[in-house]
């Protein structure tokens, strides 16, 4: 029986495939990518009796592929957050997904294994924008506050390696940064002795401060839009440039804007606090799009349909929508 690992290259997904290799150590093949590579599992060779587990990819953007490794009699436990549609009802199928907003897939994977290796589940929460969550799942953990801290600006910078076109647009590819998480249960240790971190997180503010820079294209009193110009630091820090704005700003939806190779747009967008509609909603009345309750993207958004999408966002989210 082979064992491969298919996982979302961002903080959550690596996150949550550490707690459970920890947990569960085997010899695994990893398939995983940039952020937005979400149709991981097509990329997947299975034969019967072999296990699959998926973390923190949508099994609606996946679903062909999991119906074509169920069908060949391999075994697939998946673990997200993400819109899946109808769940299959397989006996091959073991299905931890919960698409309600305020979780992440390591904080499913925490729940799954008696919260063994919290700390990882507390930094993917971060990743995730999750600030709320993640004080929660830290609460038991007695941390002091520069503690908390650290594990937060661990779980940014993580998050942010994921973001970009392709791997050649990241710092770090995502397959070695998490050989370089292997060795170490706790992410103090991780933070300690593995210089990637501060790699990340100096790549990180150097890519928000030209992003901070750039003046909205679009800004009413429901919506914010920042188009960056095309560049790999544009398609690094669309998602931590987002998040950053949806902190910062909670009251409005935000949309971030990077050209990618297609002539198109590769958008991140981010829910107003307490709004009833979801980020996911909007993102898959396109086609590309998909995501969760509180943020989502939109993989290619042709240049032509642009105006079209900043009047949807303003209709989507301002009041009437509400």
């Amino acid at each position: 029986m082979r064992h491969i690992d298919v996982a979302n290259g961002d903080a959550d997904g690596l996150c949550a495939l550490h707690q459970l290799r920890l947990a569960e150590p085997v010899a695994a093949e990893l398939v995983t990518g940039v952020k937005r590579d979400i149709g991981l599992l097509e990329r997947v060779q299975a034969a019967a009796g072999d296990l699959v587990t998926v973390l923190d990819v949508s099994l609606d953007r996946n679903r062909t592929a999991l119906e074509r490794l169920l069908a060949l009699g391999a075994r697939v436990r998946y673990f997200d957050h993400h819109y899946s549609g109808e769940i299959p009802a397989h006996p091959g199928l073991e299905a931890h997904i919960d698409t309600r907003g305020g979780t992440c897939t390591a904080a499913l994977v925490d729940t799954y294994l008696s919260g063994r290796f919290r700390a990882w589940a507390v930094v993917a929460a971060f990743g995730d924008n999750l600030g709320g969550i993640g004080r929660a799942l830290a609460a038991p953990l007695g941390l002091t506050d520069a503690k908390l801290e650290a594990l937060g600006e661990l779980g940014e910078a993580l998050n942010y390696n994921a973001y970009g076109e392709t791997v050649a647009d990241l710092r770090v590819h995502p397959a070695e940064l998490y050989r370089l998480m292997r060795p170490h249960s706790d992410p103090f240790e991780f933070l300690a002795k593995e210089s990637v971190f501060e790699a990340l997180r100096n790549g990180w503010r150097e890519d928000m401060s030209r992003a901070l820079a750039v003046a909205p294209r679009f800004d009413s009193a429901a919506a914010v839009v920042h188009e960056l110009p095309d560049a790999a630091w544009s398609r690094r820090v669309t998602g931590a440039f987002a998040n950053h704005l949806a902190t910062a700003d909670p009251e409005r939806a935000h949309a971030v804007l990077a050209p990618n190779a297609r002539g198109g747009y590769v958008v991140s967008v981010r829910t107003a606090r307490g709004s009833p509609k979801s980020a996911d909603g909007l993102a898959r009345e396109y086609p590309g799009g998909g995501g969760r309750q509180e943020a989502a993207g939109i993989d290619n958004l042709p240049e032509h349909a642009l105006p079209g999408f900043l009047l949807r966002l303003e209709d989507y989210f301002g009041k009437e929508g509400r």
